[in-house]
């Protein structure tokens, strides 16, 4: 209010009321100003704490920021790990697939058991990659399943204790006690471990007379005089004739044991090994020449033509005798003939005198053996179903046939017949086969006619025909004898093991080289054959030879015989 001495009232009472109004008043406006300083400062102290916040929502803020980018950079990782473990995986999918169509497929090429291995070798391989991807993106502490074979019991075992490092309870009352253990086994392998055999032959002499002085006589050895035991030289020749492991490789693995043994001296030793084995080779031809049933093919090897710097062909003929389709008792045998040439000649020799079921190619060199003039009488030949199937899988892979692609889906029917009859007796098989596997062939060769005749003689598939129907009588010869296997499969397996060989070994050295190498081969192709460790036999049947073996008990030396010595 406004207080002039006018508005001033002349009676005390009055005054001291109008006193008592205005401190009242003076009083209430203090309030307020203490009101308002409380709630300027709490006004500050609340901009300081949205201060606080905004700071502390700013840092969040950066780290979300921060945290957004490194997800984003593990996404990356994560989304290009997931596009190539994707592509891998589409990659094993379609290998598999192609497995299971040439397993199960009407229209697809079977194949051999060597493909199989390569291919799932390559998908085992792709897997595990796979795995330690994943393995590195998962949790560490993420069991595996178990299940894992138990390693064979004969290996040595090298056992380490792990202990904990404190063993005193923590209570300190008392002291730990053994309750158990777990135990866990890892495959080791230690490197070609070389010893000496140091052989000490002492000589005694009488104390009185100093005559009459005895010695042990040294022990007999394969290479008199030589540096190598005869398991060293077995080792040798299995490497590299059962293996694929050429000399100079051998000779770089010796080396990295500070063993030096140069390719040339194993070659020599080589040389040796294959002159005492050669009764043996002998031995299982004449054993193959014995059955009535033979399956031949041959392969190039290349040998070294000396003073030309180059090679010449060479070519190993290869026979086998293997009765266990059919029910046969007798071991399988494989024997290796290395000739500079692949002409008729070479197989008229090599089986000289036998007439018997000889189941081969369409090569014509095989045909020389069933004419009837053939001193001994004529062979019976049967011609290899594979060889036929494959001229039409190559016209089926390029979709260019539909002829083709049909006869190599009938053909299939005829190798799931196969399967079904494989090991039975000859009659049983021939049953079978007049009852399903005729109608098919009759169908085949019925299209295969009539096609011939609408389609260009210069054409693939013209040639296919012709290749089948000029040897007509050889492929329908499996429908009439229950002995005859439909394809020459059998002897086609025994033959890559050389073909990997020669590929690694680019050449045999010479021609006596390339009759070393089939002698050889031909007697640890035969141990494979027989389950038999050429390994283990070689080096036994060495000892043996080295020791005087009798001619008369040779056939103790073959391998089948080994399984029970």
């Amino acid at each position: 209010m406004d207080i002039t001495r006018d508005t001033l009232p002349d009676d005390p009472e009055k005054l001291k009321a109008m006193i008592a109004e205005l401190l009242s008043a003076r009083t209430a406006f203090e309030a307020q100003v203490a009101t308002l300083n409380a709630a300027n400062s709490d006004m500050q102290s609340s901009q300081t704490v949205l201060k606080a916040q905004l700071a502390t929502l700013q840092a969040s803020n950066a780290d979300m920021q921060s945290s957004q980018t490194a997800l984003e950079a593990q996404i990356a990782v994560l989304h290009a790990a997931n596009i190539d473990r994707q592509a891998r995986i589409d990659r094993l999918q379609l290998l598999l697939k192609t497995i299971q169509r040439a397993t199960y497929g009407r229209s697809s090429e079977k194949l051999d058991e060597s493909q199989y291995a390569f291919a799932f070798e390559e998908v085992q391989t792709a897997l595990g990659e796979i795995e330690v991807q994943l393995d590195r993106l998962e949790p560490k502490n993420k069991k595996k399943p178990g299940g894992r074979r138990p390693l064979p019991a004969h290996l040595e075992r090298v056992e380490e204790i792990i202990e904990p490092e404190e063993t005193i309870c923590a209570c300190g009352a008392c002291a730990r006690v053994k309750i158990g253990e777990d135990v866990s086994e890892r495959l080791d392998v230690i490197a070609p471990k070389f010893r000496v055999i140091v052989t000490r032959r002492p000589r005694y002499a009488c104390s009185a007379c100093r005559e009459n002085i005895v010695q042990a006589p040294a022990p007999a050895h394969l290479i008199e005089g030589g540096m190598p035991t005869e398991r060293l030289l077995a080792s040798i020749a299995v490497s590299k004739y059962a293996d694929g492991l050429p000399l100079y490789r051998q000779e770089a693995i010796y080396a990295r044991e500070n063993v030096d043994i140069g390719r040339n001296l194993m070659a020599n030793w080589m040389g040796h090994v294959g002159f005492h084995l050669e009764p043996l080779a002998e031995r299982l031809f004449d054993l193959i020449r014995e059955g009535e049933r033979i399956f031949a093919d041959e392969t190039t090897l290349p040998v070294l033509s000396p003073g030309r710097g180059r090679t010449k062909q060479g070519y190993l003929w290869t026979y086998l005798r293997d009765d266990r389709s059919y029910g046969g008792a007798g071991p399988p045998i494989v024997i290796y003939r290395f000739e500079d040439s692949r002409s008729g000649g070479c197989v008229m020799r090599h089986l000289a005198g036998w007439s018997g079921l000889l189941q081969c190619d369409g090569y014509t060199a095989y045909r020389r053996l069933a004419e009837p003039s053939r001193p001994g009488g004529p062979a019976t030949l049967s011609c290899c179903w594979a060889h036929l199937r494959r001229e039409f899988y190559k016209l089926h892979i390029d979709g260019s046939s539909q002829t083709a692609s049909w006869s190599v889906a009938r053909m299939a029917d005829l190798w799931a017949l196969e399967a079904q009859i494989k090991g039975q007796p000859p009659q049983e098989r021939l049953h079978a086969r007049r009852e399903l596997a005729t109608p098919i062939v009759d169908e085949l060769f019925t299209r295969w006619e009539d096609e011939l005749t609408r389609i260009s003689g210069k054409s693939k598939l013209a040639e296919a025909i012709r290749y089948g129907l000029s040897r007509k009588s050889e492929f329908k010869r499996f429908l009439d004898d229950g002995r005859i296997d439909i394809d020459n499969n059998s002897v086609e397996r025994a033959i890559r093991p050389q073909t990997i060989t020669r590929k690694n070994a680019l050449f045999a050295g010479s021609e006596a080289g390339g009759q070393t190498w089939a002698t050889i081969a031909s007697l640890l192709a035969t141990a494979r054959l027989n389950d038999v460790n050429p390994t283990y036999w070689l080096t036994t049947t060495l000892e043996r030879i080295a020791q005087g073996w009798p001619n008369k008990q040779i056939d103790e030396l073959l391998p089948w015989n080994f399984k029970d010595s």
